[in-house]
């Protein structure tokens, strides 16, 4: 095994409790499958994994700790993710404003949800600084084989992650039926887009070159 059962069990322990912390990807698949169902909130939950298995790669060919050590290129990332996170804001209260004279918002495409997911994780700076900062923790070295180590603990993140948010994606689905109403949809529509913003302006506050 690549990783000592001691080790895997405290990095399982550490990884869920980084996992469950609230963060865009958890209000876009939330925001996703109340507005358009359970299908496009699992292609939102499968374009998180994708950007996971791009930070993934990032971090074992070494780009990430390339980036990080780069300030002016870490904040760039983290800007251009931010203005991402509030353009997905603006369109979120835009869909709030349309529905105003429609039953119902525009439907959001599984595609959309694949890609909108996957852009924010992989423009997500404190997914880079994760991949830095919590995986070395419990590669050990005296081992050997530490692309084996790294790619263990990178899949059981990723799995972790994965049964995570499928379930957030599955209760909201199950809570769709008591927000269907045009009203209710509206409201969080607008609820989401300004918390998105809200992530946004973080971001570049404490990222802004």
């Amino acid at each position: 095994m690549p990783v000592e059962p001691t080790t895997l069990a405290t990095f399982i322990a550490a990884a869920c409790i980084v996992v469950i912390s609230p963060g865009p990807d958890t209000l876009i698949i939330l925001r996703y499958t109340l507005a358009s169902g359970r299908r496009v909130g699992l292609a939102t939950v499968t374009g998180v994994q994708l950007g996971l298995l791009v930070h993934t790669t990032a971090a074992a060919v070494g780009l990430s700790l390339i980036i990080v050590s780069l300030p002016a290129l870490y904040s760039t990332i983290a800007v251009f993710g931010a203005l991402y996170l509030a353009w997905l804001g603006y369109q979120s209260i835009y869909a709030g404003v349309v529905s105003l004279g429609e039953s119902r918002g525009p439907v959001i495409s599984s595609a959309k949800g694949i890609r909108d997911a996957a852009i924010t994780n992989v423009l997500n700076p404190k997914v880079i600084f994760l991949f830095l900062a919590l995986m070395p923790n419990f590669v050990r070295p005296e081992r050997g084989d530490v692309p084996l180590q790294f790619a263990t603990l990178a899949a059981t993140l990723i799995v972790i992650n994965t049964i995570w948010q499928v379930s957030i994606a599955l209760m909201a689905e199950a809570a769709r039926g008591c927000l269907a109403e045009a009203r209710i949809q509206r409201l969080l529509s607008w609820t989401t887009g300004l918390i998105l913003i809200a992530f946004a302006i973080g971001l570049i506050t404490e990222h802004a070159i």
